[in-house]
């Protein structure tokens, strides 16, 4: 199968399973696409579906009661979005946003469940995916506790730049966003990257980030 006829092959959650399973999930799962700008839910929505992202990027934040918004996290293809809402049904914990022009795979709560039914191995896929969501948080807020805030810029921008393994790696987000990620403020973390211009690890284009070398970042946010 190709990509265009087994979408979910490179999706971790859903790797594992058979082409034939993988089939009958992206049967079930409805396309969506979303212009930049464009929400695709806010907080407390009723949690309802799994969002896998096939093209585009998402921003998953939370907003105070002052408006402010503290940016989460940045959804790039093969990542999905909503996997809490598969088990338990709640209202969502925080709002999604399309950062360009996205393309998605909506999976209902009642179509997953009637999956489940008959395919228990895909209820096995989504509690691994949520196993790997309960690390990653723990690993967060460690990172809190025991990295300085340029060890936290330098650790966002490694998680931002995935597995690319291009010399160049572009990340498209603007210092605000980036603040709002690892925990500090703008001047502080322009500080950060300032001194990590000077010292070749990456540069900056308007609201891009261009990163020239990963594994230097992986050494300061300790990740080697």
């Amino acid at each position: 199968m190709t990509e265009e006829t087994d979408p979910l092959a490179g999706v971790e959650m859903f790797a594992g399973l058979a082409p034939e399973e993988r089939a009958k999930v992206s049967g079930a799962a409805v396309p969506r696409t979303y212009r930049r700008g464009q929400l695709l839910f806010l907080e407390n929505d009723p949690g309802d579906s799994l969002i896998v992202v096939l093209r585009g990027a998402i921003s998953v934040f939370r907003t105070a009661a002052s408006g402010e918004r503290a940016l989460l996290s940045v959804i790039r293809p093969p990542g999905v979005l909503g996997e809490v809402s598969l088990l338990d049904g709640a209202p969502r914990s925080a709002s999604a946003e399309a950062l360009e022009e996205t393309a998605v795979l909506a999976l209902a709560r009642s179509a997953f469940l009637g999956l489940v039914r008959t395919q228990p191995p895909i209820l096995d896929a989504v509690m691994h995916a949520f196993g790997s969501l309960i690390r990653r948080l723990t690993d967060q807020t460690a990172d809190h506790v025991f990295l300085d805030l340029p060890g936290r810029v330098a650790k966002t921008l490694v998680r931002l730049a995935g597995d690319l393994r291009t010399p160049l790696v572009t990340i498209e987000l603007n210092q605000s966003q980036l603040a709002e990620m690892a925990g500090g403020s703008r001047q502080s973390v322009n500080q950060a990257l300032g001194t990590f211009a000077t010292r070749g690890w990456l540069h900056t284009e308007g609201r891009r980030i261009v990163v020239t070398d990963v594994p230097a970042l992986r050494r300061r946010a300790g990740m080697m």
